[in-house]
């Protein structure tokens, strides 16, 4: 299987499915890792540095899609099999498709469980969400662990947004926009905690679910589409507001 849209490597013979993967894991992995040296060495917050390097990449993209003929112009016509690698049909319940991205998501949900539960990394990361200091006191190596938990959430973002190409059959600049609005949503509803620390992995797939049922549902009884971004952003205001009233309660 190949991608043969020439929009997106323009001259070059259709590339197989794997090159253009690798690409962009190697290329969110950069950013991944320029972020958490940010946050590592400078002590910047998390927030802003990733909000500066969205934007930078943002106009990348930009330039980018502007260059050849392309004029700015919507990704498109990607090969059959590169998509039907994603969305084609896992298996049939009742009539209804079960798409291939739905074993995607469960494998890395059930890997995340792994790395977070069963490996040194994993308590690495609880360990320096919930106290820092303590963490390096500890003999934690904070610095490495910082910057390999942005690494890592960086190659998960190359994965999803692959992944996500193949499902909607379009990338442009915009694809994925606000998306950090439903990842922030949905963790916190699962009990991911702002202040580090607190959540699990089967919190936050459940924040998920919960989350789409909620717009699923809201879509169904054709909401104004405008209207969800101040539902959503409601339910991220008064998730916070709930998690730091648990915080302070605590103290």
């Amino acid at each position: 299987m190949s991608i043969t849209n020439n929009q997106i490597f323009p001259g070059l013979e259709p590339l197989p499915i794997i090159v253009p993967l690798i690409a962009a894991i190697a290329a969110c992995a950069c950013i991944g890792l320029i972020n958490g040296f940010s946050v590592a060495k400078f002590d910047l917050h998390p927030f802003i540095v990733t909000l500066a390097t969205q934007l930078i990449t943002y106009g990348i993209i930009l330039i980018y899609l502007k260059l050849g003929t392309n004029n700015g112009q919507t990704l498109s016509g990607f090969d059959p099999g590169y998509r039907d690698l994603v969305t084609g049909t896992l298996f049939t319940i009742a009539g209804v498709k079960v798409p291939m991205y739905v074993l995607y998501a469960i494998i890395l949900v059930v890997l995340m469980w792994v790395i977070w539960n069963k490996t040194t990394f994993g308590k690495n990361m609880f360990a320096v969400g919930s106290n820092k200091e303590a963490a390096e006191v500890s003999g934690v190596n904070v610095h490495r662990t910082i910057i390999l938990v942005f690494v890592l959430a960086a190659v998960m973002y190359a994965l999803t947004g692959f992944i996500d190409g193949a499902r909607i059959a379009s990338v442009n600049a915009n694809t994925g926009l606000n998306y950090e609005c439903d990842a922030i949503a949905a963790c916190v509803i699962g009990g991911v905690s702002f202040v580090g620390g607190t959540g699990k992995i089967s919190g936050i797939v459940i924040g998920v679910l919960l989350l789409q049922i909620i717009f699923t549902g809201l879509n169904f009884l054709s909401v104004d589409q405008n209207l969800l971004y101040i539902i959503k952003g409601l339910i991220i205001l008064v998730a916070c507001a709930i998690d730091m009233r648990k915080y302070l309660a605590k103290k």
